[in-house]
């Protein structure tokens, strides 16, 4: 037997959900919840439009700014179950930004070492050479 379909949010058509928990072979189990039959919210419409008033706006947690996007998902999804990571076409992410060239000083530099420094410095290694 089939169910009459209803809309449980609809303040005059709506129907309050019945939550029946059972533990069935060791685990909790609601299978047996329904729906109550239809009825009104309230019998007084002011107090229905006070809980009308009282709603708001749940479009700011469904923004597609709050989730990741496809490509996102499919790349962890591939790394998660393969190991690798297929990359896309990088270019066509990146934009030609200018970059200042480095200035390079090419001025020679003066040796410091003096030439009687570097004669100690070769008599030393052939000393040690020689024993």
């Amino acid at each position: 037997e089939d169910e009459e379909a209803i809309n449980p949010f609809d303040f005059w058509k709506g129907a309050n959900f019945k939550l029946k928990v059972r533990k069935v072979d060791g685990y909790w189990n609601y299978d047996k919840s329904e729906f109550d039959s239809v009825s009104v919210l309230f019998d007084d419409d002011d107090a229905i439009e006070e809980v009308w008033k009282k709603q708001y706006p749940l479009a700011e947690f469904s923004a597609d700014s709050n989730f990741k996007s496809y490509d996102e998902l499919k790349t962890r999804l591939d790394a998660v179950l393969s190991g690798t990571v297929s990359v896309g076409n990088i270019a066509d992410e990146l934009n030609d930004e200018p970059f200042a060239e480095p200035k390079v000083d090419t001025k020679p530099v003066e040796s410091s070492a003096s030439g009687e420094n570097e004669e100690d410095a070769m008599a030393y290694f052939e000393k040690l050479a020689n024993g």
